[in-house]
């Protein structure tokens, strides 16, 4: 064993050295940035940009206040779980395969990190105050709390704060809707459930103990199911008036995909299923904020 294990030391070492030219450095910083959640997230403010009547010059810096923030969270979390991840042999993580070396990440997030922050309060005090609370509850779960009964608070305060951002940075900073708000909350932390769910062995044995990690996966994975669940029939039924075709179909369409999901809470098909369903809600969201 302690051969091999110099071995693997080794060859990480050979593959860092040789991530440091600039197209290998890009791909590799590239695939420890968690490009699925920070691509969703990005063009989930997008949409609510358009649909919230910015023009073009404020909705590119909401836009790219939210991706620079993204990127600064994706970096800053695979950066701290390097030695959780060392530990439990995650060749699927860029830093432990040695793709990209461990400063380069450092620096890239407290680069984009950097850029979040001016990029934010140039949507307006208010509107950069609430992203970058938002911001700071994902740094402050990378750091500490995913490994605490609180996990699920980042992510609900993060993505409930969302939709606060976009609206906040408008003519008058307008709040916005109570249920618009509590749908994004429902979301992130079902999101939050239905994410962790392949590595609950692995975390517990690393020592992160977050309330999912604790609950165990079949209860988790049921409330990532209610949650999300919550979310959409939250955007349902929330706004005034009539509930469209959509509506209805949408919500039926969750509740189905939801339930084969919760048929195999240990692979990834949870998450890529919350995902699926966040792409749907933003298309209602699209046609029930237009001005």
């Amino acid at each position: 064993m302690p051969a091999t294990r110099t071995t693997q030391t080794h060859e990480n070492a050979e593959a860092t050295r040789s991530a440091a030219s600039g197209p290998a450095l890009a791909r590799g910083l590239a695939a420890a940035c968690h490009p699925l959640p920070a691509a969703a997230v990005t063009l989930f403010a997008a949409a609510l940009t358009a649909a919230a009547g910015h023009g073009p010059a404020r909705a590119a810096v909401t836009v790219g206040a939210v991706a620079a923030g993204q990127l600064s969270v994706g970096w800053c979390n695979d950066r701290a779980d390097l030695r959780r991840d060392l530990a439990t042999g995650r060749p699927d993580k860029p830093l432990v395969a040695g793709t990209v070396p461990a400063p380069a990440v450092t620096w890239a997030a407290a680069g984009a990190l950097l850029l979040c922050v001016p990029l934010s309060l140039a949507c307006g005090p208010l509107a950069g105050a609430a992203h970058l609370v938002g911001v700071a509850a994902a740094w402050a779960y990378n750091l500490r709390l995913k490994s605490t009964t609180a996990s699920w608070l980042p992510y609900a305060l993060a993505f409930g704060l969302l939709p606060a951002f976009v609206t906040l940075g408008l003519p008058g900073a307008p709040w916005p809707p109570l249920w618009l708000t509590a749908a994004a909350a429902l979301l992130g932390a079902g999101a939050h459930f239905a994410n962790v769910l392949p590595d609950i062995e692995d975390d517990l044995a690393t020592g992160v103990a977050g309330l999912p990690q604790r609950l165990g996966r079949g209860v988790s994975a049921a409330l990532a199911g209610l949650l999300v669940l919550g979310s959409t029939a939250t955007l349902v039924v929330g706004p005034p008036g009539r509930v469209t075709t959509y509506g209805w179909t949408l919500l039926a369409a969750t509740t189905t995909a939801l339930l084969l999901a919760a048929r195999r809470p240990a692979g990834r098909l949870p998450f890529l299923a919350t995902m699926a369903v966040a792409g749907a809600d933003v298309v209602l969201l699209v046609v029930e904020l237009r001005p």
